[in-house]
């Protein structure tokens, strides 16, 4: 189109329904331009270039047309700039100031739309909508839940939700950004800070694995909100409601200030040198009385790396390598056959380019919702999903293949697969892995799935959190290594957060650093099954955050001290830890 021609060669060319990201509606009329030869003068975005095409985007009849449509656009918008959430990066306000007029032509009443509540996290001033739809197109094309909808025609058409109801999908906040006007805002932002006010600060999502590049808009040390940081690579320039909306707890009353200690049963403030040494003196004292061996750390994985880093030379120190993040794995029985970490096996901009994809155990929607728009990408392309898990999840795109069943009965379902992929392609099956796999027939569920992956170009493997924390998570392992040899594709797993690099800073009991040699420690179930005599929590309420939270809770009221490293003060109502911590 002439208008990704214009922005590649640096020549801006005004718009307002156009993004890269979404279809071509051209229904704005902003980016008129003029083509050598054609009677009248075209939109840019919905004109195909040609060879030899003449096209001016600044001559006097590309002006006036640019005029015109923004004369019209502003005929029924309201005039309160002053209050407006978007005030400073209005496209609209921008544009006006090039190609607007300072007197309005325009003397009869204005169009006003009555407002909808659609939620806690959209403000809406839909008087102040243009139809550029963008919010409309990319809950259709992108979101996989059309959310929003263009009801009435002409001057009555109004932007508004479906029978009245909440905009709650995990991507919905984006249309905040995709809207060019003030129609649409973040409502936990909302009048509390200017553009101009707010310094920008980059910084990577905690809450999956997929590392969403996001900026921080901060005022005097304060978090006002969270935006998309472009990168194609990664999230492209979108982001989940979760990595967008959760800084609120940063700014709430619940966040701890100063260090707390529990004395005589009390807790009570004191300053950070008394903490240290206090905590300093529980540890020394866990170490002589019981022994290295029985001093460990759990940290969430939601951590940074360097976090992980410090927390393992801390315990190591100690002569301690009982240091895990793994807080719901349950099989570590492949823990010397696990690579350097564990991740998705290929670039992530590749999910788009996949031809036929096997989820297991992975309710990839909910768990990493950016991943999951690059898999709806494929099958908006033609890709082919399959999923073997245990419940029957609720995906936005079409499942070509489904297989629920029961959590212990996904080993046969994918051990299936994987006779049927073997019959199929002609593939022996490896020794250490025939009496895995078995010798049943498979049925007719798996050897469609089987034929899915052995006929679909590109195909992948993922395995969810589900079975990464199954009793039996090595065995799917191999298996699913097996079905990736056997089609030809990609084998990745989907960790939570930051678990790759915890296994490279050495939150992990049996490597260290980058992987290096040390004697193993125990393992996070081992610590919680057997119990030792100190822990030291890094970010991590156990009761909540563990597979089991009620073992969780009574290792830590028999442990003789722990220390939990938190931002937050433990709740009374959801946590245990005010009873069981000591720092």
């Amino acid at each position: 189109m002439i208008i990704q021609a214009t922005d590649a060669a640096g020549i801006y060319v005004p718009r307002f329904c156009y993004h890269k990201q979404l279809s071509v509606a051209a229904n704005c009329r902003m980016c008129l331009v003029e083509v050598e030869k054609a009677p009248k003068p075209l939109p840019a975005c919905a004109t195909p270039v040609a060879e030899g095409m003449v096209v001016r985007t600044r001559s006097p009849l590309a002006r006036e047309a640019q005029k015109g449509v923004m004369e019209f656009l502003l005929i029924n918008h309201p005039l309160d700039c002053p209050i407006c959430d978007q005030g400073g990066e209005c496209k609209l306000q921008d544009l006006a100031v090039g190609y607007g007029k300072d007197v309005s032509r325009y003397h009869e009443a204005k169009r006003i739309v009555k407002d909808k509540d659609i939620g806690p996290l959209i403000a809406t001033e839909m008087t102040r909508c243009i139809h550029c739809t963008r919010c409309v197109r990319f809950g259709k094309e992108l979101g996989g839940v059309m959310e929003f909808g263009g009801l009435g025609r002409g001057e009555h058409m109004e932007i508004r939700t479906f029978l009245d109801r909440s905009v709650d999908s995990e991507l919905s906040g984006n249309v905040i950004d995709l809207c060019p006007v003030g129609a649409l805002t973040s409502k936990p932002f909302r009048y509390t800070a200017r553009p101009w006010e707010l310094m920008s600060r980059p910084s990577v999502s905690p809450h999956d694995c997929v590392g969403a590049n996001l900026d921080v808009h901060v005022r005097r040390g304060e978090a006002m909100r969270v935006v998309p940081r472009e990168n194609e690579a990664v999230n492209e320039c979108w982001l989940s409601d979760r990595d967008r909306f959760s800084y609120e707890a940063l700014n709430t009353d619940a966040r701890l200030t100063r260090p707390m200690i529990r004395r005589n049963g009390r807790w009570e403030e004191t300053d950070w040198q008394t903490a240290m040494e206090f905590t300093a003196a529980g540890l020394r004292k866990a170490v002589s009385a019981h022994g290295a061996g029985q001093v460990g750390a759990l940290a969430a994985p939601t951590a940074t790396v360097e976090e992980f880093y410090l927390l393992g030379k801390l315990m190591r120190a100690l002569g301690s390598s009982n240091v895990d993040h793994r807080l719901r794995q349950m099989d570590f029985s492949d823990d010397e056959a696990m690579p350097p970490f564990p991740y998705l096996g290929q670039e992530i901009a590749n999910l788009e380019r996949l031809g036929g994809v096997l989820l297991v155990g992975s309710n990839l929607r909910k768990e990493q919702p950016l991943l999951n728009l690059r898999l709806r990408k494929a099958v908006r392309n033609g890709a082919h999903v399959a999923l073997i898990n245990p419940v029957d999840y609720e995906f936005n795109y079409p499942i070509a293949h489904s297989l629920v069943t029961d959590l212990m009965a996904m080993e046969r379902a994918l051990a299936g697969v994987a006779r049927a992929l073997a019959a199929r392609k002609g593939v022996a099956v490896p020794g250490e892995l025939s009496a895995l796999i078995g010798k049943g027939e498979p049925s007719s569920d798996e050897k469609a799935v089987a034929e899915m992956l052995a006929s679909r170009t590109s195909p992948a493997i993922l395995l969810g959190s589900l079975a990464l924390s199954h009793p039996h998570a090595a065995i799917l392992k191999g298996i699913a290594q097996f079905i990736a040899e056997s089609c030809g594709g990609c084998f990745g797993m989907l960790p939570p957060a930051n678990s790759v690099g915890a296994w490279l800073a050495g939150g992990v009991p049996h490597r260290g650093v980058a992987g290096s040699s040390i004697t193993a420690g125990k393992n996070a179930l081992d610590m919680l099954r057997s119990g030792v005599k100190a822990y030291v929590l890094l970010g991590v309420e156990p009761e909540l955050d563990c597979l089991n939270g009620a073992r969780a809770t009574g290792a830590m009221h028999a442990a003789d001290f722990v220390v939990m490293l938190t931002s937050f003060k433990p709740s009374l109502y959801q946590s245990g830890a005010v009873e069981y911590a000591d720092v």
